[in-house]
């Protein structure tokens, strides 16, 4: 078995984080097994390099390798890319076609981002796993598959299976061993080691002098918080390598390259999200129209009362519970004080002198106002911004978006055209 440090010059691994040594340790003793590899942690923060470990290491290496970036892969075609499809399955289906399971029988499989897969995909790799069975996309024949499956992830995958977003089954099964890569935060003695490796091979590549920090410079680049991690770092040392015409970094040069508001200090975090915000405030917004809706109904039973019996006394002592509702118990004072003030329009009678055989087909109510009711609230209006925050906060994936509305995809798509977003 190699060891450790043969492993990091081997795949060019640089640090020597505790955390670090330990993921490479696991990968070294998993690798002689057939056993399936979660391999966990941030974007950015090189776990591309175990799947190799574990494939150069397993008694697979001489057969294919294939990494697989599931988030690239459009949801329409990730099967056909997967498992291959027949002749004539789809439109633009020309021609047989051999997925990656196939062509990488007896070899490795890496899938990146397998936390972006669909979920009629993954009940698909659940099969693989179990039994190393497969279909391709428009047969009915059962094909099998000698496979290593290496996945990795940078999703919380707790929270995926909560919000129904990936099979828990599916998870525990990939999970077999779960490798996790920490953030370039928590290295801080590696984060020099780092941007000198990187410095020193951009100039070779650029064919220009190599870059170094000065003293001061250096706990500046240690205590940035690099939130893109080992790729952040690699393209900062890039830029500074080409940019720079002085081949000797100060603090205040190096600042300049580094993202502002990146501070380390403590902050108050509300960590407790509700499962659905958008859906707590549309319920919101509904309840705040049902309630407008019961208010005005109420008051229309008030007006027709008043306008029933003209006194306001007897109204008044009937319907005090439905005044107090209304109006509440601080404005009841003010209320009585209005109608006081109020002057009750005298209605003449009907009599046979004055009553017009005409008048027989008109409405008894023929003296009162007719008042055209104005929609103060456009639920049109408010369904469209709701729609619009929604497509928004999920950069446009139409998916995620109707899930959280609680309408279908098809439904949301009907929408965008008739809004025209």
């Amino acid at each position: 078995m190699e060891s450790i440090q043969a492993i990091k010059q081997r795949f060019g691994i640089i640090g020597n984080d505790p955390k670090l040594n330990r993921a490479i340790e696991k990968a070294i003793q998993v690798a002689p097994t057939d056993i399936s590899v979660l391999v966990t942690g941030e974007s950015g923060v090189g776990k591309e390099s175990i799947p190799k470990i574990i494939h150069q290491l397993s008694h697979r290496k001489h057969g294919k390798y294939i990494a697989v970036n599931c988030g690239a892969i459009p949801e329409g075609t990730i099967d056909s890319e997967l498992f291959g499809h027949e002749k004539g399955a789809f439109t633009g289906a020309s021609q047989t076609r051999n997925g990656y399971f196939e062509v990488a029988d007896g070899g490795t499989i890496f899938l990146d981002e397998v936390g972006e897969l669909p979920l009629t995909t993954q009940v698909r790799l659940l099969r693989v796993l179990e039994n190393g069975e497969f279909i391709k996309v428009g047969s009915s024949k059962v094909q099998k598959t000698n496979v290593r499956i290496v996945a990795a992830t940078n999703v919380d995958m707790f929270e995926a299976i909560k919000k129904e977003k990936f099979r828990e089954d599916l998870y525990y099964r990939l999970s077999t061993i779960d490798i996790h890569l920490p953030p370039l935060r928590e290295r801080r003695e590696d984060i020099h080691l780092l941007f000198r490796k990187f410095a020193s091979d951009f100039a070779l590549k650029y064919k220009m002098p190599t870059i170094k920090l000065t003293d001061d410079a250096i706990p500046h680049l240690q205590k940035h918080r690099w939130n893109g991690n080992i790729r952040q770092l690699r393209n900062v040392a890039e830029q500074i390598s080409v940019l720079e015409q002085n081949r000797t970094i100060s603090a205040s040069v190096l600042q300049s390259y580094l993202p502002s508001g990146n501070s380390n200090l403590p902050a108050v975090v509300n960590t407790s999200k509700s499962e659905s915000d958008f859906s707590n405030e549309r319920e919101i917004l509904y309840k705040v129209l049902f309630d407008m809706k019961g208010d005005l109904n109420d008051l229309k039973k008030l007006t027709m009362e008043l306008m029933k019996s003209g006194n306001i006394s007897e109204v008044e002592k009937d319907n005090e519970g439905l005044i107090q509702k209304i109006y509440g118990e601080e404005q009841k004072k003010s209320s009585q004080e209005t109608y006081e003030d109020l002057e009750i329009l005298a209605i003449p009678e009907q009599t046979e002198d004055n009553f017009d055989v005409d008048d027989k087909n008109q409405d008894k109510y023929h003296f009162a106002e007719e008042i055209e009711e104005e929609e103060t609230l456009s639920l049109h209006d408010k369904e469209l911004e709701l729609i619009k925050k929604s497509l928004e906060r999920h950069q446009g994936k139409r998916k995620l978006a109707a899930a959280e509305l609680g309408i279908s995809e098809r439904t949301l798509y009907r929408k965008i055209k008739q809004y025209d977003l």
